[in-house]
């Protein structure tokens, strides 16, 4: 018996199941940035590690704020004269997170008249400020925000955290995230059913769909 959801953030509710790293590698590609995928990955990695390391993300930061941050540190690592794709790579962006979260906000809003939700997410502090911006807030009962909590998926006890927030047992509550790592096998561990948003993944390598009791390609799904 579902009492309750558990839902990620990033690459679940704002890219469409889909890795952040591929989304914004796309991006590139449809603004015609001269540079290779591989030079791309390379960027990104060096981007994420940066932000991880560093407290440049504020508390008030919007995600657009965010995004602009993250796609400065990528260019910059690339080559300095790249930065005139800034702008055009931010607006692109930024209208498909737009787009996309008001798909989920659609789903998340019918889910809500039945079950109470909790957020759960890898973040920088902002999580908060993220949601308003995009009119999420309100939705979720409780956010569990790595940041905040001092827990990083996929650690298990991030998820021990949301389930105690929503004050139900862990078989009755269902965890659906992106990541095969870092949501579902540590929200398995934790006790939950899980539910994975499949979509491109960063790397091609085989994922064991098994692990998860339920496989989706659109969050709509989970309405039926």
């Amino acid at each position: 018996m579902i009492k309750g959801y558990i839902f990620d953030y990033g690459g679940t509710l704002d890219t469409g199941g889909n890795h952040w790293g591929k989304v914004i590698w796309h991006a590139y590609e449809r603004q015609h940035v001269p540079v290779t995928e591989q030079q791309f990955r390379e960027a990104y990695v060096y981007a994420e590690r940066t932000l991880g390391k560093n407290p440049i993300i504020q508390p008030d930061f919007t995600f657009r704020q965010t995004l602009e941050k993250k796609l400065q540190l990528q260019l910059e690592f690339l080559n300095s004269s790249l930065f005139t794709f800034h702008s055009s790579l931010l607006t692109d962006l930024y209208e498909g997170v737009q787009a996309e979260t008001a798909r989920s906000r659609e789903v998340l809003l019918a889910l809500k008249a039945r079950y109470p939700m909790v957020l759960v997410s890898n973040f920088y502090g902002n999580v908060e400020v993220v949601l308003r911006e995009f009119g999420l807030d309100g939705i979720f009962q409780s956010i569990v925000e790595s940041a905040v909590v001092g827990v990083r998926k996929p650690d298990p006890r991030i998820f021990t955290l949301g389930v105690e927030a929503l004050g139900l047992k862990p078989e009755e509550v269902v965890v659906v995230g992106d990541s095969m790592d870092k949501d579902i096998i540590p929200a398995k561990k934790a006790g939950c059913r899980t539910v994975w948003f499949k979509g491109e993944g960063w790397t091609d390598d085989a994922v064991d769909e098994s692990q998860a009791d339920k496989v989706i390609t659109k969050l709509e799904e989970l309405r039926d």
